[in-house]
């Protein structure tokens, strides 16, 4: 569906109620491309679970003001719990294995000391069969037996020393792991609090007290309250006229006496093909609408301005084309060839000159 080229009368409020005999007139008109579309907080999130559990409080409802840290949500996890108190029991442990009353350390000490011992006797063994042999009192055959004996005493206890400081190490790595599952299981546990990360507004609660909930469900959307911006879409055929920076007007249909000021802050190249637009976006200036998550608003975005226009109000307007003038002192209806159209104007072609008088008529 091609769109109008709209224009935006700068100087001249919406009347509430058209007087009678009222004339076209010249006036100085702003081209504007026509947009439609939503208001949208500038920051917004889908708040979502981070643990499994039951909710077991919800602490907001749709429209509540929240701030950075606010608790939403608590969750009961006895999985959660359970993980915690396993990690916490398993940290201990480990740490109780690299004790100074470690029953698997006493062992392997022992059998260092042990190792130790016989080493210390092999070399006394192996330093006097030395002397033996050197005073010819032993044979060659006894000292090699003694010395083979020292060699191996000597490598039993460095690999018992090894296999001690192995196992020290491993119990310290054991320790490591163990305080971070414990960490990572408070975390969990502390996840059961779903806090919000911005200062804003509560536009939607999706979970209630009592139902479960898995990591990454949804549960809420929030979104910054007073930093909002319109979304805008515009036809292809329009699109190429549109630049950043452009100012525009705004009205919705839930503030019918309002105009609100906005412009251009960033355009898409992505045409949408379901309706041949493309998405516009426009940061407000000035008064903002109250914060309405998806406020339906319709747009001008200002083109360029021309000075001189023959307009009459849109209220006088009957149908698409036709007014009720005074002719000789009775009221008729006639066409006339219109032009663009804003929010209160509509540009006469033909049809009509500074000398028709108009009037109201009930019929629209």
């Amino acid at each position: 569906m091609p769109y109008l080229y709209l224009f935006v009368l700068l100087t001249l409020a919406a009347c509430k109620k058209a007087p009678e005999g009222l004339s076209p007139a010249y006036r100085e008109l702003t081209e504007a491309v026509y947009a439609s579309g939503n208001v949208y907080p500038r920051q917004e999130y889908t708040v979502t679970a981070e643990a499994t559990g039951l909710i077991r409080q919800r602490l907001v409802n749709e429209g509540d003001s929240v701030r950075p840290g606010a608790l939403l949500f608590m969750l009961e996890s006895t999985t959660e719990t359970a993980r915690q108190q396993a990690a916490a029991t398993a940290l201990r442990q480990s740490q109780a294995n690299l004790g100074a009353n470690s029953p698997v350390l006493a062992e392997l000490d022992a059998q260092v000391r042990n190792a130790r011992t016989r080493l210390s006797n092999d070399s006394i063994n192996y330093a006097r069969f030395r002397e033996l042999y050197a005073q010819n009192a032993t044979s060659r055959a006894e000292l090699e037996r003694a010395e083979l004996a020292y060699t191996l005493a000597r490598n039993t206890l460095r690999a018992q020393q090894n296999t001690l400081q192995r196992s020290r190490n491993q119990l310290q790595v054991e320790i490591a792991n163990n305080r971070s599952q414990l960490v990572t299981s408070e975390v969990a546990g502390q996840n059961t609090r779903v806090r919000s990360i911005v200062a804003g507004k509560v536009y939607e609660v999706y979970k209630d007290p009592g139902e479960l909930v898995r990591p990454g469900d949804a549960l809420a959307l929030v979104g910054s309250g007073r930093r909002l911006y319109a979304q805008l879409a515009v036809d292809e055929s329009d699109f190429g006229r549109v630049r950043v920076g452009q100012p525009v007007t705004l009205k919705a249909d839930a503030y019918p006496d309002k105009v609100f000021n906005a412009r251009i802050t960033k355009t898409y190249p992505k045409l949408n093909r379901t309706d041949q637009s493309f998405r516009v976006d426009a940061e407000f200036a000035g008064a903002n609408p109250d914060a309405y998550y998806g406020l339906t608003v319709e747009a001008n975005i200002i083109i360029r301005q021309r000075p001189r226009v023959l307009t009459i109000p849109k209220a006088y307007v009957v149908g698409t084309d036709s007014v009720w003038v005074e002719q000789d002192g009775q009221k008729q209806k006639i066409r006339f060839q219109k032009g663009t159209e804003n929010f209160d104007l509509v540009e006469v072609k033909s049809g009509l000159t500074e000398q028709t008088k108009l009037v109201v008529s009930d019929e629209r």
